[in-house]
């Protein structure tokens, strides 16, 4: 508690200070991904497409259900 209350704006700004001037922000940002950003976006599309599909699919199957459900009605 006594940490805090002595905490001063200067060891603050001390503290941004350095994180900011540290290396490890600049590697974040000039980091180079591993991976194409046109092949994941081309994955994410086959991906949304593969859903839909499926999505279609178990539509025609509940509606096939209740069709059956309806004649037998």
């Amino acid at each position: 508690m006594q940490s805090i209350q002595n905490f001063g704006e200067e060891q603050a700004v001390n503290i941004i200070s350095n994180t900011f001037n540290d290396n490890t922000m600049l590697n974040a940002v000039n980091h180079n991904p591993t991976f194409h950003p046109i092949d994941k976006l081309v994955q994410l599309h086959e991906e949304k497409i593969a859903l839909y599909e499926r999505m279609l699919k178990e539509k025609d199957e509940m509606m096939a259900r209740l069709e059956r459900l309806i004649q037998r009605k």
